[in-house]
């Protein structure tokens, strides 16, 4: 079966989906939809139309799976619910924190249009959620460690260059060393968030913007910013695009737990994650999630999904009879 994918949005993550689709044989992708003027963008696919968005209506019945690559802060709260009223939909949003309100409204609109959706796919909230999962059932007396980074967050990044004032912008996150130490000692320590990660920003102001206002929304944005230490660089565009060109990232899934009669036997799930280019890998993670719900789709599944509902053998474009035989 060849999924007939759409892709919603073409900034770093929808050039890494049309990549990972373009490489999957099991995939064909129909058509890119943009907010820019359709003739000025300049895609790597051949014989793929370019579409504005408010077209995006008389592709109904032409793509089995919209892929969202909008940014969690203001595009995809919207932008997933309207869009599963037309097609099956799959989305990379961020925002642990609002995760159930924004299933809830695309659940909502997918049962009512006959869709399936997926939301949160990428690699956290996605293959981290997973292993937090499996570790917390495999060892249900522990506790859980999550580190990000080093890296560039796109989704924080995204969030900084929203703000008035700002012409462009990385955001890095970075764990703090003596706390991942501590957790892999299997001492169980109390972190707050504060002392588990750093934020690392470098910013690029408009001509005329108020330094002092920037930062103060940075460092008080809630969700992204205001539980963290914080620190904003000014820079200029150039020593931007000459150092921070790059979207690296990575992290580590860490599960503490004993087991025994008196706890007396101690076990450590480390899953880790160093990754070249961040949206390249989430769009990796997305595109076999989409897979997935293709399938899932076709067997009857409505409404909405998480990575958590999602079986394995889905994701994967083998056959159940050659994991069994490769991979078990």
């Amino acid at each position: 079966m060849t999924t007939r994918v759409g892709i919603y949005g073409y900034g770093n993550l929808g050039r890494g989906i049309e990549c990972a689709v373009n490489a999957a044989n099991d995939m064909e992708l129909v058509a890119v939809f943009t907010r820019r003027e359709p003739s000025a963008l300049k895609i790597a696919s051949k014989n793929v139309a370019v579409v504005n968005v408010k077209d995006v209506a008389s592709y109904k019945d032409k793509i089995d799976v919209m892929i969202l690559c909008g940014g969690s802060a203001t595009d995809l709260p919207t932008q997933t619910p309207e869009l599963a009223k037309l097609f099956n939909v799959i989305d990379s949003f961020d925002t642990h924190a609002k995760i159930p309100e924004h299933f809830k409204l695309v659940d909502e609109e997918a049962r009512k249009s006959n869709h399936i959706a997926l939301i949160s796919a990428g690699w956290d909230p996605g293959m981290f959620s997973l292993n937090r999962l499996y570790a917390n059932a495999v060892l249900p007396n522990g506790k859980d460690y999550t580190f990000w980074g080093k890296g560039v967050s796109q989704g924080h990044s995204d969030a900084i260059r929203r703000i008035k004032g700002v012409k462009d912008a990385r955001q890095y996150t970075c764990p703090v060393q003596a706390a991942l130490d501590a957790v892999r000692s299997g001492s169980n320590p109390e972190l707050t968030t504060r002392q588990k990660h750093t934020r690392l920003c470098y910013v690029v102001l408009e001509e005329g913007a108020d330094p002092a206002y920037v930062e103060n929304e940075i460092k008080t944005m809630p969700n992204y910013f205001a539980d963290y230490d914080t620190t904003v660089n000014f820079i200029s565009q150039e020593e931007l695009n000459k150092n921070h060109s790059g979207i690296p990232h990575g992290g580590f899934v860490i599960r503490s737990g004993a087991t025994g009669v008196n706890n007396e036997h101690k076990h450590i799930i480390e899953y880790s994650l160093k990754l070249d280019s961040n949206p390249e890998f989430t769009a990796s993670v997305i595109t076999a999630y989409t897979r997935a719900i293709a399938r899932l789709y076709k067997e009857g599944a409505r409404g909405c999904k998480t990575v958590f509902d999602i079986a394995p053998a889905y994701l994967s474009p083998l056959s159940g009879e050659q994991l069994r035989a490769t991979m078990l």
